[in-house]
Parts: C-alpha cells; structure tokens; sequence
C-alpha cells in the first residue's frame, strides 16, 4: 500500500515536472541560456550557490512568461507547437489561466528573499510580460513589439545579476554596463526570431518587421550583429583573435540570414543567432578575467 503511494506520488511529481519542462523548453536555448551567462559573469565572483539561484530565477520568471504567453491563443498551437502542455492536453485551459497568476506571487516572493532590488526587477518583468501578452503588445508595432522585449530582458538581467552578486543590493560599473549593452542588442536584432514565424505572423495579423518592411528586413540583422560586434570587442577590449573570431560569428549569422530564407534555414540560423547572442554575453567575463586584473 505504502509503496503503492510512493509510486503514485512519483509518477504524479514527475508528469508535472515534465509539463514544466515543456512550457519552457523552447526558451531554454533563447532566453535561459544566454541571460545565466550574462548574469554570471557580469558579477564579480562570488560562489556557484549564487550562480544556482540566478538561474532559477531566471527559469521561474520564464515559466510564468511562457505561461501567460501560451495561454492567449492555445489553437495556433495547436498548428505549430504540439508537443506544449496546452495542445497536446496535458493541462487544461482553466487550470493554465490559474496556474498563469499563481505563479505571479510566487515570483514576487522568491525574489523579496534575496533583496528589495530583485523583487523590483521580478515586478518590471511581471509588468512587461502583462504589456507584452495581456495587453498585446506582441502583436503590435514591431518597433513597439521590440522596445517591450528589450524592456523583459533588461528586468531579467538586472534581477539575475543582482542574485549572482555577493552584493544583492546592487550592481557595480561593469553589471550595469552588461544589463545596458544587452537591452540594446535585443532592441535593434531581437527581429531575428520573427523571420522562422512569418507565415503564423502573417496569418493573425502580426507587424513584425520581416513582414513589414521585407525588402530590409534582413539587412537590419547583420548591421545590426556587426555594429554591435564592433563595439562590444572596443568596450571589453578584447585581443586580436578574441576580436576576430567574434566577428567572424557575427559575420556568418547575417549572411546566412541573408542567403538562406526558408523556414527550416531560418531556424537554425535563429539558433546560430544565440550563439552570437551567449558570446556577447560572455564578454564581460572576459574584461573582468584578462583586463580588469
């Protein structure tokens, strides 16, 4: 009977932990991955306890993003994402809208035990993930549609840095650096990720600027990648090869979204694209370890 019990409670655990899985999976490699990184090395070294906790606040915000996100139109899943816990049943609608504000709170009070700072940042990121999704602002002006993004990910950063610090107070000259060099980046090259969705997008009528303004659209990408190439090996003061191989990386992302314009092709080089993306990110890293010493 006792065993029995046990069983249950597993297998029950583990459905659950796997439906949570899936509303973040496909925001691990775009979003969890890339923000760790920067959140630890943009902190002067503290201990891999602190690096832990910033990752996981980062995936707890996420979840309740992806949540909110995944709830304002669960039949274009259906279509696209199967595999998600609303299409493919493993949660109900109602219970997902639950779920949604439930976790609201719950961000709030993990981030008031590490520090009024964090709970700052863990409500601008609630605001703008309501302004994003509740208040459609993803399906509005792809300027505007940038802006709120840059603005999420900007709430990210300062909150996982801040919890990665020893200091949780506070960020010091380079973190706040870091956190303003990446709202940027996200600000003017975020459009990459729309170019593997155009034909939903086009569909529910969102004005993404691969649909808005096609002819540039691409352009825009790897000016964008080069420019900030560019200025990121002069802030960071990286070496000759460090430097080279930099731009190399952001030369191959762009002209691959320049060449290669399919769907399928378009996915990898978004992929490619967060390669670049977690590079610049590590770049601090790399200041605080060869030249800030």
């Amino acid at each position: 009977m006792a065993l029995n019990l046990v069983r249950s409670a597993v297998s029950a655990l583990s459905y659950h932990a796997v439906t949570l899985f899936l509303f973040t999976k496909s925001d691990i490699k775009t979003t969890l991955i890339p923000i760790s990184i920067l959140s630890a090395v943009s902190a002067p070294s503290c201990s891999l306890s602190s690096t832990a906790h910033a990752v996981f606040w980062i995936w707890l915000h996420l979840l309740q993003f992806d949540v909110s996100n995944q709830t304002l139109d669960p039949e274009e899943d259906k279509n696209n994402k199967k595999d998600r816990p609303l299409p493919s049943g493993r949660i109900t609608f109602r219970n997902a809208i639950i779920f949604r504000w439930a976790l609201v709170p719950i961000c709030f009070a993990l981030s008031l035990c590490y520090s009024a700072q964090v709970f700052y940042a863990s409500v601008a990121l609630v605001f703008f993930t309501i302004l994003y999704d509740e208040c459609h602002c993803h399906a509005g002006h792809w300027a505007v549609r940038n802006f709120v993004n840059a603005c999420g990910f900007a709430s990210f950063e300062y909150g996982s840095t801040l919890i990665a610090r020893c200091d949780r107070t506070s960020l010091d000259g380079a973190g706040i650096i870091s956190v303003v060099c990446s709202f940027g980046i996200f600000l003017t090259t975020i459009q990459a990720q729309d170019f593997k969705d155009t034909e939903g997008d086009r569909l529910i009528g969102r004005q993404t600027l691969p649909l808005v303004v096609p002819s540039i659209a691409r352009y825009t990408v790897i000016s964008g990648l080069l420019c900030w190439s560019i200025g990121l090996s002069f802030l960071w003061q990286l070496d000759i090869m460090t430097s080279l191989c930099f731009h190399a990386l952001a030369l191959l992302v762009g002209v691959r979204f320049l060449k290669y314009k399919t769907i399928p092709q378009d996915q990898v080089s978004f992929y490619l694209y967060n390669v670049w993306l977690s590079a610049a990110h590590a770049l601090p890293g790399y200041w605080r370890s060869y030249v800030a010493v």
